[in-house]
């Protein structure tokens, strides 16, 4: 597919749900050389990736990718971006800072690891401006429920600033992956804004429980209902029914650029779950525009 044909594409999507644009909450913006060393991973077929083959689709530099995601109509997407040890953090919150100043249209986004300190720096991040937080369990191998993050949790609750969280076990799992942990924090912070990444995948029926028992519990598309994601973690026709129940707190996730597939994929891949045109519309735009204030 060209450039242009994608493009045109995402536009006649647009256009048939009369949407004034796309609120993507999990694209993935980061210092250059952490995104490519990101990318040498996917490469290598590292652990995580459950051995899958992942060719990055959109393999080009920063303002490339930026001019991608505007030619899409994306009115507001996010630089999900986090740490895999301690002392990471920090850095990679100052270099957001500067990013969300050059990059009006990306919300402002921050990240955060259960290292001492991490109260101190999440509330300077919220101080700066800060719009979502990323948490990357897998990733970060620890444990979301771990002592040394229940402050940062509570003042983000208090804030009310949504918490995009990669807590699932796929494409591979880890250590602290899986609702449980998850239930585990939900329980002392019931009101924190959790975006559960990926739909859970692929426990997707257990993080649907998380959502119906928790209003402020949401769940992102983020790679799900893909051809690509069904070969090895389809979702469950019977939970259908339940998705379309929760319309409200779903939310546009691409993964862009990391995605084996066009942007375009995701989109198509929604609108063949047949939950209706107002279910499209609320997820691609409208969920994402009210959680934000847009």
């Amino acid at each position: 597919m060209t450039e242009t044909a994608e493009v045109a594409e995402v536009r006649q999507f647009r256009e048939r749900l009369d949407l004034p644009g796309l609120v993507d909450v999990h694209t993935h913006f980061m210092p250059e050389r952490v995104l490519h060393k990101v990318w040498d991973y996917f490469d290598a077929l590292g652990p995580l990736t459950g051995g899958v083959e992942w060719p990055i689709t959109y393999r080009e530099e920063e303002a490339e990718r930026l001019a991608r995601l505007r030619e899409f109509g994306v009115r507001r997407f996010t630089a999900m971006l986090y740490p895999h040890k301690p002392g990471m953090a920090r850095w990679l919150n100052g270099w957001a800072v500067d990013f969300a100043r050059r990059t009006p249209d990306c919300l402002h986004t921050s990240t955060l690891f259960p290292e001492p300190g991490v109260e101190a720096y999440v509330r300077e991040a919220v101080e700066a401006g800060a719009r979502v937080f990323k948490a990357h369990v897998q990733v970060g191998a620890y444990d979301p429920a771990n002592q040394l993050l229940d402050p940062a949790w509570g003042l983000l609750a208090e804030a009310g600033i949504p918490v995009v969280i990669h807590c699932g076990s796929g494409p591979a799992p880890g250590k602290h992956t899986g609702p449980e942990p998850i239930a585990r924090v939900l329980a002392r912070h019931p009101r924190l804004r959790l975006v559960i990444a990926h739909m859970g995948m692929p426990e997707y029926e257990d993080f649907l429980d998380l959502a119906e028992r928790y209003d402020e519990v949401r769940l992102d598309t983020t790679m799900a209902f893909t051809d690509f994601s069904e070969r090895f973690a389809p979702f469950p026709e019977r939970a259908l029914p339940r998705l379309g129940d929760l319309g409200e707190r779903i939310l546009l996730g691409s993964d862009f650029p990391n995605i084996p597939y066009p942007y375009v994929h995701q989109l198509h891949a929604l609108e063949r779950l047949g939950l209706g045109e107002d279910w499209l519309r609320a997820v691609c735009h409208d969920n994402g525009a009210r959680l934000f204030g847009l």
